[in-house]
């Protein structure tokens, strides 16, 4: 199994920033064959969405919304994803969630706990 440990979020008014971090522990071999890293969000009342992903090739991708605002990287040698979010607005307050994807021995999604951002205005 893999393990997702979360941290960074917090309470910032707008336009402040802050840097949410992920670091996946666990088997190895699962770990070794992540294909993805990625951040979604959901803000109270709202679905689920996609935030930022970025894959083993270093392609990332990004909502509309936090286009030119948010930075996704990663730090392969521990295995940990970072989300810079710059310019926050009100409209970001959600809770975080981390994801990745790994392909043994199975194709899986693996989800951290939650980090609650709420941005004031």
């Amino acid at each position: 199994q893999v393990q997702l440990v979360e941290s960074g979020g917090g309470l910032v008014q707008a336009g402040g920033s802050l840097r949410l971090s992920c670091a996946a522990s666990g088997s190895i071999a699962r770990i070794s064959s992540i294909s993805a890293m990625g951040w979604y969000r959901q803000a109270p009342g709202k679905q689920r969405e996609l935030v930022a992903v970025i894959t083993n090739s270093g392609t990332t991708n990004y909502a509309d919304s936090v286009k030119g605002r948010f930075t996704i990287s990663r730090d392969s040698a521990k295995n940990t994803v970072y989300l810079q979010m710059n310019s926050l607005k009100p409209e970001d307050t959600a809770v975080y969630y981390c994801n990745i994807n790994t392909k043994f021995p199975l194709p899986y999604n693996y989800w951290g706990q939650g980090t609650q951002v709420t941005v004031s205005s």
